[in-house]
């Protein structure tokens, strides 16, 4: 198994860095992410009872050491949708250029990782679900909901 394990990580590690960097936004801070999360996957390797989830289960891995990472940094706030409801909405600069990547910083960080898994990742909705660990209809109104938050974002260019 470890051998499939290094043989997965070499031949996606520079999915596995975009990813990271996707979250840190800094090129240290994702590769000392990417090592944090081979080392674990490599500790907890008799936890993946099925090989053929080697790449959902690695992606979980990952995306929970950059969570991890961003709440040691202060840089994560985990808000529920009734809290997130009852906030006044944000004030947007009407001649600020929104980029995508922009864009995808101001949603949540479930929203965020459900567009990247989906949408950069090519991850389907049910691998999507299992790495976030929600329900399936959760994650879709969720994928819903941020692609019009998105949307929207985008054209206030």
């Amino acid at each position: 198994m470890e051998t499939e394990i290094i043989n997965y990580i070499v031949s996606h590690k520079d999915k596995h860095y975009r990813i990271a960097y996707s979250y840190v936004k800094n090129q240290e801070d994702a590769l000392d992410i990417v090592q944090d999360t081979i080392v674990k996957a490599l500790k907890y390797q008799h936890t993946l009872r099925e090989p053929h989830y080697l790449d959902t289960w690695f992606i979980k891995i990952l995306i929970n050491t950059c969570k991890t990472f961003l709440k040691k940094q202060n840089r994560y706030m985990d808000i529920d949708d009734e809290t997130l409801l009852s906030l006044d909405a944000p004030q947007l600069d009407t001649y600020k250029y929104f980029e995508l990547e922009d864009a995808l910083d101001q949603l949540s960080y479930n929203e965020k990782t459900i567009i990247l898994l989906r949408y950069f990742q090519q991850f389907e909705l049910q691998e999507v679900s299992t790495v976030m660990e929600q329900n399936l209809s959760t994650v879709k109104s969720t994928l819903y909901r941020a692609l019009k938050k998105l949307k929207l974002l985008l054209e206030n260019e």
